[in-house]
This record gives C-alpha cells, sequence and structure tokens, in this order.
C-alpha cells in the first residue's frame, strides 16, 4: 500500500503544480496586486482536492479499462465462497419519514431473500426516533406490515423517546439491547434500497474475512421524476463508479463507512463506536467517518465495494432540499476539526477525517478566487489579459476537479455495453453535456450558501440536524427568490467587475459564475413538473434502471449466488 499512496500523492502534487503553472501565467502580465495575490492564495488552498480529485479519477480509469474484475483488483476480499449464513439484523433507523415510502423497498428486499431461501437468517428493525406525536401512526403502519409477512416475527419496531445521540445513539441504544442474537447489522437510511444479491455480496465478504468490521457498498441514485435529482445523480453516478475504484485501490482495508447501505460486524462495532462528545460538550453529528477511523485504530478493516449493482438511495427533489442536505452534511464534517488528535486513530484514519474536512472546506476559497478575480478586472481593466492561459486554466482546472465524472462518462463511452444501459450514445451524450452544465450551475450556488454556513458556524451559530423531505415538490419563484437572492445579487456584481475590464474577461467568467445570476431559475425550472414530466418521456438522463433494453433475469438460486465465485 506504501507504494500506492505514494502515487496517489505524486499525481495529486503533479497536478497542483501544473495548475499553479498556468495560473502564474495568467496572473503576470501587468504585475502584481493585493486581488492577484489573493488569487494565488485561494488556489494554493484548493489544490489539495483538486489533486485527489485527479488522483482517484485516473486511477480508477485505468483500473475500470485495464481490468477484467475492477471490483476484485481494488478489493483485498477473499475468494471463499460462503457456506453458511450468520445471522444479520436488517436495521433501519428513522425520523419523521412517510412510512409509505419506507417500507415498500424493505418488503422487496424480504420477498427477494425469501425467494432465495435465506430470509431465515434476517430479522427487520425499525429504529425509530420520531417525535411522540407521529410515533402511533408509524407503529401502527409497521404492525400492518409485519402483519403482511411470511414470518411477522421478524420485524420489529421500537421508537425512543428522547433522540440521544442522534442516528448513532440510535444505533448504538439497538446494539446494546435488542441485538444479542445477531453476529452482523446491515445498516440502511429511510430511503436506502438493497437487493438481496447486493446484501449477500456484502454479507459473503465480511464473513469470509474476519478481520473486516465494515464493508461498504457503493450507493447510486434511484430513478426519479424531477429535473433536479435526474440530473444530479447522472453524473453522481459516474463520478462515484471511478472516485470509489480510484480510492479503494490505495485505501485497501483503511476504507470510509458512509453510514448506510454497509455491513456491520457488531462486536468490534459495539465495543469501540461509542463516539465521545466534542469538547464543547456538542454530540458528533456526522458520525460515520469516525466510527471507521475508530475500528481502524483499534485493528479492524473496512473496505469499500466499488460495485453499483443493487444498492440505492433516494437524491433530493429539488434545489432547497439538497442546499440543506449539504449544510447538514457540512455541519458534521467541520466538527472532524476537533477530533484529528483523538488518541488511538492510524495515520489513514486522521486522514479520512481530513479528506471529510477538505470536501467542504475549499467552497469558501473557490468563492473567494472568482471575488478576487473581479476585483482584479474591476480595478485594473487595462493591464494585459493573458486569453489563451487563462482558456488553458479554465478547462484545465474543472478538468481536474471533476475529473472523476468527466473519466466516468468516457469510460460509459468507450463501452458498447453500458452506452446501451444508458439508452444508446446519443442519449447519454446529452445526458452528460446537459448534466455538467447543471453541476457548473448548481456549484456556483452551492459555494455562496456553503461559504454563509460556514461563517455562521465559525461565530457559534448552532448546527441543525433535522427531517429530510424527500417528496418530489414544485418550487415557486417567491420562495426560490427568498432563498437565493444573496446569488443573484454577488452574480450581478461579479459579471458587472468582469464586464469593465470587457467581453473576453466576462466570457472567461461565464462558466463559473452563471449560476449565481440564474440561481433562482435554475431552482424553479428543475422542480417544475412539467419538464420533469418532458425528461421522463424522452429517458433524458435516464439511468440504466429506466431503461428496458434487457429483460430482467429470474432470480438466481442462492446456491449460485453464494459459490460464483468458485466457477470465476
Amino acid at each position: 500500500m506504501a507504494a500506492r499512496r505514494a502515487l496517489v500523492v505524486l499525481i495529486a502534487l503533479s497536478v497542483g503544480t501544473a495548475l499553479g503553472w498556468l495560473l502564474l501565467h495568467v496572473l503576470a502580465p501587468g504585475g502584481w496586486t493585493l486581488a492577484k495575490l489573493v488569487m494565488l492564495a485561494a488556489f494554493a488552498g484548493t489544490a489539495p482536492w483538486t489533486g485527489l480529485c485527479a488522483a482517484n479519477a485516473l486511477i480508477g480509469f485505468a483500473i475500470l479499462m485495464v481490468c477484467r474484475d475492477p471490483i476484485r483488483a481494488v478489493c483485498l476480499l477473499p475468494r471463499q465462497p460462503l457456506r453458511i449464513l450468520a445471522r444479520t439484523a436488517i436495521a433501519v433507523t428513522i425520523r419523521s419519514e412517510d412510512m409509505d415510502r419506507v417500507l415498500p423497498p424493505l418488503r422487496g428486499l424480504l420477498n427477494e431473500l425469501d425467494r432465495l431461501g435465506v430470509g431465515e437468517a434476517f430479522d427487520l428493525f425499525i429504529l425509530s426516533d420520531t417525535r411522540a406525536d407521529m410515533g402511533p401512526e408509524e407503529e401502527r403502519a409497521v404492525t400492518k406490515f409485519a402483519a403482511t409477512d411470511r414470518v411477522p416475527t421478524r420485524i420489529h419496531y421500537r421508537r425512543r423517546a428522547v433522540n440521544t445521540g442522534f442516528k448513532s445513539g440510535n444505533i448504538m441504544e439497538f446494539l446494546d439491547h435488542r441485538a444479542a442474537d445477531f453476529e452482523f447489522m446491515l445498516t440502511l437510511d429511510a430511503d436506502s434500497q438493497m437487493s438481496a444479491a447486493a446484501v449477500l455480496r456484502l454479507l459473503s465478504a465480511i464473513q469470509a474475512d474476519t478481520t473486516l468490521a465494515i464493508v461498504q457498498h457503493l450507493t447510486v441514485g434511484l430513478p426519479a421524476s424531477s429535473a433536479f435529482p435526474r440530473l444530479f445523480q447522472f453524473g453522481m453516478r459516474a463520478g462515484m463508479r471511478v472516485w470509489a475504484t480510484g480510492q479503494a485501490w490505495w485505501q485497501g482495508d483503511e476504507g470510509p463507512y458512509w453510514g448506510h447501505n454497509a455491513i456491520i460486524r457488531i462486536a468490534p462495532f459495539r465495543a469501540h463506536c461509542r463516539l465521545p462528545e466534542l469538547p464543547d460538550g456538542r454530540p458528533i453529528l456526522s458520525h460515520d467517518q469516525i466510527e471507521a477511523a475508530v475500528l481502524r485504530g483499534a485493528g479492524w478493516g473496512v473496505c469499500v465495494l466499488p460495485d453499483e449493482d443493487g444498492s440505492r438511495e433516494a437524491n433530493p427533489p429539488a434545489l432547497p432540499e439538497f442546499l440543506r442536505r449539504e449544510l447538514r452534511w457540512l455541519a458534521g464534517n467541520m466538527q472532524y476539526w476537533h477530533l484529528l488528535r483523538l488518541p488511538g486513530l492510524r495515520p489513514m484514519g486522521r486522514w479520512q477525517l481530513i479528506q471529510a474536512i477538505l470536501l467542504f472546506a475549499g467552497t469558501p476559497l473557490y468563492l473567494l478566487f472568482l471575488l478576487a478575480a473581479t476585483a482584479a478586472a474591476a480595478s485594473d481593466p487595462v493591464s494585459p489579459f493573458a486569453s489563451n492561459w487563462a482558456l488553458a486554466l479554465s478547462l484545465a482546472w474543472p478538468g481536474a476537479l471533476y475529473s472523476p465524472k468527466l473519466l466516468g462518462y468516457l469510460e460509459v463511452l468507450l463501452s458498447p455495453a453500458k452506452r446501451a444501459g444508458y439508452g444508446g450514445t446519443a442519449r447519454f451524450a446529452l445526458g452528460a453535456v446537459a448534466e455538467f452544465a447543471f453541476t457548473l450551475l448548481m456549484d456556483a450556488v452551492s459555494a455562496v450558501a456553503k461559504t454563509v454556513s460556514m461563517l455562521r458556524l465559525g461565530f457559534g451559530a448552532a448546527a441543525a440536524w433535522t427531517p429530510q423531505n424527500r417528496n418530489d415538490r414544485g418550487v415557486g419563484w417567491l420562495e426560490a427568490a427568498r432563498l437565493l437572492w444573496p446569488q443573484t445579487l454577488l452574480g450581478a456584481a461579479v459579471f458587472a467587475g468582469f464586464g469593465h475590464a470587457g467581453w473576453t474577461a466576462t466570457l472567461w467568467a461565464a462558466p463559473f459564475a452563471s449560476g449565481l445570476v440564474l440561481a433562482i431559475p435554475l431552482c424553479v425550472l428543475t422542480a417544475n413538473a412539467r419538464i420533469g414530466q418532458w425528461m421522463r418521456d424522452q429517458g433524458f438522463a435516464a439511468i440504466p434502471e429506466e431503461i428496458d433494453h434487457v429483460q430482467t433475469p429470474s432470480p438466481v438460486p442462492v446456491i449460485a449466488l453464494l459459490t460464483q465465485e468458485e466457477a470465476d
């Protein structure tokens, strides 16, 4: 692993150095000013994350293109077939959820397990942190659900009166008082969906290697009806496949845990993952990464299975919900600053926490770079503009930052089978172009929201961890304006500054700042039901689960699933 990790560092440094060299050529003409120095400093702060993106993308893409079995190439998983299924608890954590959305996928999973002849190895636990007034209705829904099951006694419901420790406390209370008969736990969120084959894949991996405490499955978006999640998950799927493959190659059994769609060995998790409070007495909000780091420090392995088949989750239905989810994650990840010196962590465990921080910490620097560039353009419009170097930087910097997604698109385009899975070359290419434009617009909007949130947290504002809306909805113009007026005003100021320097500089800024002035219409239109319906009708930005080019296969007997490795 040392050589692999050295290669990642080398790629990241090389990418950062090359981009810095381009930036120096852009800024040097006309001499150095305070605004230019701020641009250089802001770029330097974002370089580690950009370099990491490029390293994971290049390695992941190479593995996906060259290896006949990419998953085996990156996962240190044994080849022994699974003979006996250990008792496994399916733990679903909920809080004020629509049970009509939560329960049907669980029914599908239980039925699949039963058809494969392994249902007796699993019990389902609905672990609720819902407030008291909603509890009776929730319990009635689960009772009705259990009554129609083949084995009603395998379905359990528990609601905590006080949600101490949030989700991690919910899980630990279950492990302390209700998990004595189980060796493993499959963790699912309210919006998680997993196939029986994916569950057995995880269980086979963790049973075969007794050094593993967690095996995390790659998770992709569910088919969506509205425009926002369709576009978002179209790109996320391509990027996560490449990213996770590259990252698994150099992290091995010191990988991350994402909190759901994963299998957990109960004994070490219960022994080591009782999270401490933060120095100020607050609970840890984002539990998953620190749980993985603590387990690695205790000598247990955590690995990611970069297989996207059969493991899914819902994405936010509109931009307001997406921003709220991002700000929840931001608040949780930024708490990791206080945990970097936690005793007993291994170097890779500390790096996982740093990586989670970098995911958000660089965002204000991208915005600072744009604002400093605006100031430079407005204050010195006659300074020479190195347009050729600026064009090269404008292509290379986003190319590196978004390289997991871009190389994920390329991987699909180079594979006839994968292109067919998305409905053909033309349909996939159009979806990729539209999604990338959508990402550029949305990231500008998100950068302002995250920066404001980080400033509020820095001044002592409390982080909220509220229930999520998962239902499709429209967004009105007034609601969008109330939420996004800061982005709109900032965008107008940015374009006024670049306009002062001429049309060439304005064109340079357009891909990165247009999302600010278009924030309100972007929010409204991507939640519009008619646009979503048109996209569904046309198969636009459709994922493979929506494409009917292959007939769904019949269930495979469990003995074939559990012993197919012998035939490979």
